[in-house]
């Protein structure tokens, strides 16, 4: 079956809560996420707001997998895939287009928190794609990587 890729929605969040304490590494369940102030109606209002963009994947009207991003600092927020659709080449997608996007904000240096543990499947996933480690740690214990991307030329100069 085919997947739709398409920018995210306010009306995505429920299933995007949902989704999120069921992947397969770093899994958060929506009590969790509640616990430090995510709702669905919060992560709902982000979007609208425009504070939150982001992309989700559906195969057949079911939600796959998304990423969201910061627009006021250029975080990648989150990127989630259900453990059946990894390996696909959808986390990469949902991630070049969340570049893409916060690029054409005028982000020129674009960060995420990455589990350290080399075991870990992000830990490879984001290295494989540019994305370089800061030596630094977030809050949650994360490694912070980084990825610089060029400055977006005004239509005329291309």
């Amino acid at each position: 079956m085919p997947l739709d890729y398409a920018t995210a929605i306010p009306e995505d969040a429920a299933e995007c809560v949902s989704l999120r304490g069921r992947t397969r590494q770093n899994a958060i369940p929506e009590e969790r996420l509640r616990a430090v102030g995510i709702t669905v109606e919060s992560w709902a209002e982000d979007i609208r707001s425009g504070e939150l963009p982001g992309h989700v994947c559906r195969q057949a009207g079911s939600l796959v997998g998304y990423c969201f991003g910061s627009r006021r600092d250029g975080e990648i927020v989150v990127l989630a895939l259900l453990p059946a659709f990894e390996g696909r080449g959808i986390g990469r997608e949902l991630l070049a287009r969340m570049v893409r996007d916060l690029s054409a904000l005028g982000h020129t240096r674009l960060f995420l928190g990455c589990s350290p543990d080399p075991q870990s499947r992000s830990h490879g996933f984001y290295r494989h794609l540019g994305w370089q480690s800061t030596g630094t740690v977030d809050k949650y214990g994360d490694e912070v990587l980084e990825l610089l991307v060029p400055p977006r030329q005004p239509d005329s100069a291309r």
